[in-house]
């Protein structure tokens, strides 16, 4: 979807879309080795904070860009085409990035007070928990799967809080507290280096773990205010995050196919399970470009939120399918571990059962949903 064609109420574009070539060729050139030695180029990192995607969403008085959705889906996708680890970070970041700004105003001067380009890492599973004491929150957990985290500034982390200002559990948080989130430094918390996944295998989503950690009150805000979004603002924090969650974890998977597909060259010999690779492809792609469009104009409502939410569980699906159709035209010569396909396939089957991509989940959300908006 090119600048011109931006459907009606988008932001403006920030020139992220023609920016990302440059991390995407850097990217691609790493790719191999990234693969093998489960960790990104730190010249693909480089790239990724120099063209913007770390402070898409940043608001513009920390000298962010207050991006959109639909710029940042095209600009990973790119860059994915290339390398879908990279691509995960760069998306990963802006998203983390995009939560981080519902800290109060004091607490966004202290993480972008060295500027937009800082790269935050997200530990989104409530994995630890969190007392209130006279100076703050008293934080302690492991939170495992944390993309990019050695490469982070900062972590943005979900923990289960106790006591707090006004002493009550929140709405979102049960018996055992209310969920919060907590924005910590880079030197208070460390890396155990825990994954070995056949896929994505760059993303070095290892294990990051925080002990008695002090957090001010101005580092961390309720988890409820992210999950409904803000009532004014740019579209970017009006909307809910399951609205947008799973674009973040589609758009790395939505480049490894467009490469994987147009990466096949043998088209002397009839293979049509790859033209309709081709077709699901282009599906996926117009499912998650309505999706970005949906948040880029503002829409928050329960309806529009679980039909994103679905669409992108449909489309991670698509991409899967297209994946394996490839591989499998390719026939003995696919299964090579060196084979190019190889790389893409394993890292899209791996991206997709991440759990903001589970169609089941999408489909019980979308029923409620579409029952709720029936009967009003």
């Amino acid at each position: 979807m090119s600048v011109e064609t931006l459907p009606a109420g988008s932001p403006p574009g920030t020139g992220l879309r023609e920016a990302a070539a440059d991390p995407a060729r850097v990217a691609a050139a790493h790719a191999v080795r990234a693969d093998a030695e489960g960790r990104l180029a730190p010249e693909s990192v480089k790239a990724l904070l120099a063209a913007g995607f770390a402070r898409h969403f940043v608001p513009r008085r920390w000298g962010g860009a207050e991006g959109g959705f639909g710029e940042l889906l095209e600009a990973v996708a790119l860059v994915g085409e290339g390398c879908t680890s990279t691509a995960w970070i760069a998306s990963l970041g802006a998203q983390t990035g995009r939560m981080a700004s519902f800290l109060p105003p004091e607490g966004c001067a202290e993480v972008w007070s060295e500027g937009p380009d800082t790269l935050l890492v997200g530990g989104l599973v409530p994995s630890g928990t969190a007392t209130w004491t006279d100076g703050g929150w008293l934080l302690d957990g492991a939170w495992p799967y944390v993309s990019g985290v050695e490469f982070s500034d900062w972590a943005l982390l979900c923990g289960r809080a106790s006591g707090g200002p006004g002493g009550a559990a929140g709405p979102d948080g049960g018996a055992g507290g209310e969920l919060r989130f907590f924005a910590v430094r880079r030197r208070a918390y460390r890396i155990e280096e825990t994954w070995e996944s056949v896929g994505m295998r760059a993303t070095g989503s290892h294990t990051l773990v925080a002990r008695d950690v002090l957090v001010p009150a101005r580092l961390s805000f309720a988890h409820a205010d992210l999950m409904r979004g803000r009532e004014s603002g740019p579209a970017c924090v009006r909307v809910p995050h399951k609205a947008v969650n799973g674009l973040a974890f589609a758009g790395p998977v939505l480049g490894a196919a467009r490469a994987l597909v147009g990466g096949w060259t043998d088209w002397t010999a009839p293979r049509p399970e790859v033209v309709r690779a081709g077709a699901e492809v282009d599906a996926a792609q117009l499912l998650l470009e309505r999706a970005a469009a949906e948040a880029d104009r503002g829409r928050t409502g329960q309806l529009p939120t679980a039909r994103a939410t679905r669409d992108c569980a449909v489309a991670a699906e698509l991409l899967t399918t297209a994946a394996t159709r490839v591989v499998r035209a390719y026939g003995t010569r696919g299964q090579s571990a060196s084979h190019p396909a190889q790389r893409p396939w394993r890292d899209i089957t791996s991206a997709t059962t991440h759990v903001a991509l589970n169609f089941p989940a999408a489909a019980e959300g979308f029923r409620g949903a579409a029952a709720a908006a029936a009967g009003s």
